[in-house]
């Protein structure tokens, strides 16, 4: 009996209409990466073509970004240094001439209780006579006293919740109500000074940066503004054709995320660069003040935020010329002429 010949073709025109099923919406989808692709990848080999004004945008654009960054970074290495420097301050209680060591020592059981205080160490007039003596070098002068000068003192080391300025600053009004409490001491002053000055400058280098992206953007929208007016005749045609105004936007807008990624990656190269000239000197100066200051360079989520606000930036001061020069471009031009 003879095979039925059927099943082939069967089986080709259910291939066919599987093809022919296929949404639109996929179709659409899949043509729209395409020509993004395409779009990405010719106007990378366009500016590949000018190296020598593509390398000075992304040097103008690098510089423009790692200013700010610098500066950024050296403010969070300064509030690392002082958020340390904070953490290690005490609080040095001085109690009155008259007041007796049992009392001292109930005011200290008083003040331990308090739950912002981690640790409280009591030193008797005679433990601090004694420790001043040795290391003074004063034995001789300090046997014609009649009497002991010093008088019992109350270290008190905050807990980790209150070992800020205001925190340090609440539990100093704290002991300082305290009766028998003579003067209470904590060299804070200039810490908060230090952290006011932080604070002023870091709104001034978000200003600078702010006035950069400006420029940034500007220096975009100039750079692809030329190259609007270079492939005038290039536009005009693309709308006789039927183009659309994103289909004509699209390849400059590739261009200005293209010259952000380049301006991105020269600004991580040229913070590196002052990274590795500065810390040998800078840690040189730190061992001087015997300090464990250092600089910080960017994480790598750092580095990836940057390329990322670049690239941005880019495409910003793409769009912005775009929109503006883009309008002014219409096919009538051609029979005008």
């Amino acid at each position: 009996m003879a095979a039925d010949p059927s099943p082939k073709p069967r089986k080709a025109d259910a291939e066919r209409g599987a093809k022919t099923s296929r949404s639109p919406w996929r179709e659409q989808a899949e043509s729209y990466f395409i020509h993004h692709r395409k779009v990405a990848r010719d106007s990378a080999v366009r500016m590949w073509r000018t190296p020598v004004a593509s390398l000075m945008t992304w040097t103008v654009m690098g510089v423009a970004l790692a200013l700010p960054v610098a500066l950024l970074l050296l403010l969070a290495s300064l509030q690392g240094v002082s958020a340390g420097w904070e953490s290690s301050a005490r609080v040095t209680a001085y109690m009155k001439m008259s007041a007796s060591l049992e009392q001292t020592q109930a005011l200290a059981g008083e003040i331990g209780g308090d739950g912002r205080v981690a640790e409280l160490e009591l030193i008797d007039r005679d433990r601090a006579l004694a420790e001043f003596r040795a290391s003074s070098g004063l034995d001789d002068a300090l046997d014609y006293l009649e009497e002991n000068p010093l008088p019992h003192t109350l270290l008190v080391t905050p807990e980790e919740s209150a070992r800020s300025a205001d925190g340090v600053a609440a539990l100093v009004t704290f002991i300082e109500g305290m009766e028998g409490v003579e003067r209470v001491q904590v060299d804070l002053g200039w810490l908060q000074r230090l952290n006011a000055m932080t604070d002023l400058l870091a709104r001034a280098v978000w200003a600078l940066a702010i006035l950069l992206a400006a420029a940034v953007v500007l220096v975009i929208g100039n750079t692809v503004r030329l190259s609007i007016e270079s492939r005038r005749d290039e536009i005009l045609v693309a709308k006789l054709v039927g183009g659309t105004d994103s289909f004509v936007r699209r390849p400059f807008l590739y261009t200005g995320a293209w010259f952000g990624l380049g301006g991105g990656a020269v600004a991580l190269i040229l913070l590196q660069l002052s990274l590795w000239w500065l810390s040998g000197p800078v840690e040189r100066l730190a061992g001087l003040y015997r300090s464990d200051f250092s600089l910080n360079g960017l994480s790598f989520d750092g580095a990836f935020a940057l390329i990322i606000v670049a690239m941005l930036l880019g495409w910003l001061g793409a769009w912005v010329a775009v929109k503006r020069h883009l309008d002014d471009i219409e096919p009538g031009e051609i029979a005008g002429g």
